[in-house]
């Protein structure tokens, strides 16, 4: 793994440092910098803290992504799918959850709620083109490919 340095700002006292569970994890847990117990309604969503912010290096990007065992065991993911930083943002970093469980759910402040990923990215530059060359799939499209 390539390291890359990115400058962090506390905003709250509540923030936690995000941090690697272990040497092979690839996602830093991001928690909740909330003052008082959250609960999240079944069905509702809700736009939580993380008391940090950061400045992303050209090149890279930040991508948010759910946590595995609160996705799958309690239902609370992400309303986005995937949260993407860009460089040029350096306000705060909020975690939009969403609970699509038939149980209310109640986020307490430092729980781990997210995961934050940093991957190299590029720029694509759109060539317009008349036909695109052929592939086996072609222009088949959801589930062509098999079940």
């Amino acid at each position: 793994m390539v390291n890359v340095s990115v400058k962090i700002k506390y905003l709250s006292e509540n923030a936690v440092t995000p941090e690697y569970a272990t040497d092979g994890s690839v996602g830093m847990d991001l928690a909740a910098a909330i003052d008082s117990p959250l609960l999240i309604k079944s069905g509702e969503r809700a736009l939580v803290p993380t008391g940090i912010a950061l400045q992303i290096p050209e090149g890279y990007g930040g991508f948010i992504f759910a946590r595995s065992g609160l996705a799958i065991k309690k239902g609370i993911s992400l309303c986005n799918g995937v949260g993407v930083i860009d460089t040029d943002y350096t306000g705060e970093i909020k975690v939009a959850m969403q609970n699509s469980s038939a149980q209310d759910y109640i986020i307490n402040p430092g729980d781990r709620i997210a995961q934050l990923v940093f991957m190299s990215v590029q720029r694509a530059n759109l060539v317009k083109v008349e036909k695109l060359d052929e592939t086996e799939r072609g222009s088949n499209g959801f589930g062509s490919t098999g079940k």
